[in-house]
């Protein structure tokens, strides 16, 4: 591996896994609008990928939103810290803290989840993906702290 990969800064590391995040969530998407259109019987049902708590002709095109804009922040982490990524470690903080919070309410929700009947159980993908958000922002904000120099070399 060349050496500059194994700085805490390497932007090409952080860029990967934040498209490895992203690429998650776009099967994620994809995966439910299928389900949506096509009710294959080899992927689970709508009720497993939709909580419902936001009407789906709402909530797709807040997902594709979402999908941009990582994207876009993935192109700038990997492009070395331009755009969307210029170094700001007290956003890195932020990002990281917000990141431990929004995992911990899913982990909180699957808890929930798996205290219910079977029968009354639904909507565990968004459990996932959630947290896969949630690590997105986590290497997000790990990038903007070690880019600014506040982790430790």
């Amino acid at each position: 591996m060349p050496p500059h990969l194994h700085r805490p800064d390497a932007p090409e590391l952080y860029g990967a896994w934040l498209a490895v995040l992203l690429g998650l969530f776009v099967l994620r998407v994809v995966g439910q609008v299928v389900v949506a259109l096509a009710h294959p019987r080899w992927l689970p049902p709508m009720r497993e990928w939709y909580s419902g708590l936001m009407p789906y002709g709402a909530l797709l095109p807040v997902q594709l939103v979402f999908i941009v804009v990582m994207a876009l922040m993935t192109r700038d982490v990997w492009g070395g810290g331009v755009g969307w990524a210029s170094p700001r470690p007290a956003l890195g903080a932020v990002l990281v803290w917000l990141s431990f919070i929004y995992a911990g309410g899913m982990v909180a929700r699957f808890v929930v989840w798996l205290r219910r009947p079977p029968e009354q159980r639904r909507a565990w993908i968004p459990i996932i993906f959630h947290l896969v958000l949630a690590a997105f922002l986590w290497v997000l904000g790990s990038w903007h702290m070690a880019a600014g120099g506040i982790t430790s070399q």
